[in-house]
């Protein structure tokens, strides 16, 4: 099948897409990436999904391989819902589902709610879809963690040492309970290292997943989510900093909308399980 790729230009500079099977007469899907400032990589095996449908992957402004602006006035919520509907315009989406995951999810929902037209499903894959939730579900994660790394922890974001080595070796202890739980990382998760933006992330989030301090931090949309009116998917891990008691509590508050845990994985189903992940994706989006 055919891949196409180039660049979109949107406010700020250009963006780096790339659509796979663009001669499907089914439905497009459109993957929003993690972060803020992360990239496709570690999602770009969900190319698979383009043996039934067009399947459009993009790097958000800031990262991976679109341009990487100086001006940190572009690092806000509204800037990337416009965003993506200038992508939308420039590939004529008349119709397309969203799949977000992390950030990407709490994008598709701030999209979704300014911009319902076109918008045929949607999937939450773990989402946050509220900051102060999120906070407080990563205050409970932390409690499972070992004393002597809850308390680096504590001491380094009270100190203002988040950027310390130390801080670096605790958190990667959190990841590995609730990030990423196996030991090797696949080579396209190292390599999307490289296309990260930790300016963007700290702008937006914070000097960590569990430490929000960012212009997101009082970002909250649950009020909204009953006013999702197409087909919903809520899913993560069971291990995922995205909780399944906050996953589930989502879906709840959005009439009709499926719930689904991949009961192997953290906060990374689509490369923990990947064929589980597909499977559901895959089928959620033929039901639709």
């Amino acid at each position: 099948m055919t891949i196409t790729e180039g660049f979109i230009e949107v406010t700020g500079g250009k963006v780096w897409y790339q659509l796979h099977n663009k001669e499907s007469e089914n439905t497009p899907v459109i993957v929003l990436h993690g972060g803020p400032g992360s990239s496709h990589f570690s999602m770009q095996d969900l190319k698979v999904l383009a043996e039934e449908r067009p399947v459009i992957f993009y790097d958000q402004l800031g990262c991976g391989q679109s341009d990487w602006p100086t001006d940190e006035r572009l690092w806000n919520i509204d800037r990337f819902v416009e965003e993506l509907g200038q992508i939308k315009d420039a590939l004529n989406l008349e119709e397309f589902h969203i799949l977000g995951h992390s950030w990407g999810t709490t994008l598709a929902a701030a999209y979704y709610l300014a911009k319902p037209e076109g918008v045929k499903s949607i999937i939450f894959s773990s989402p946050c879809l509220s900051a102060p939730l999120w906070a407080a579900d990563q205050d409970e994660n932390r409690r499972l963690l070992p004393q002597d790394v809850q308390e680096t922890l504590k001491r380094c974001e009270e100190n203002g040492t988040t950027d310390s080595e130390e801080y670096k070796e605790a958190t990667a202890v959190f990841n590995k309970h609730f990030l990423y739980r196996p030991d090797e990382y696949p080579e396209h998760l190292k390599k999307g290292r490289e296309y990260r933006n930790p300016t963007v992330y700290n702008i937006m989030w914070g000097p960590s997943e569990f430490h929000v301090t960012g212009n997101l931090k009082s970002f909250d949309c649950t009020s909204q989510l009953k006013n999702i009116k197409v087909p919903t998917l809520y899913a993560c891990g069971r291990y995922d900093e995205a909780t399944p008691k906050s996953t589930e509590h989502f879906s709840s508050l959005t009439p009709g909308s499926k719930f689904h845990v991949f009961e192997n994985s953290a906060h990374m189903p689509y490369v923990e399980e990947y064929e589980e992940y597909v499977r559901v994706i895959g089928s959620f989006l033929r039901s639709v």
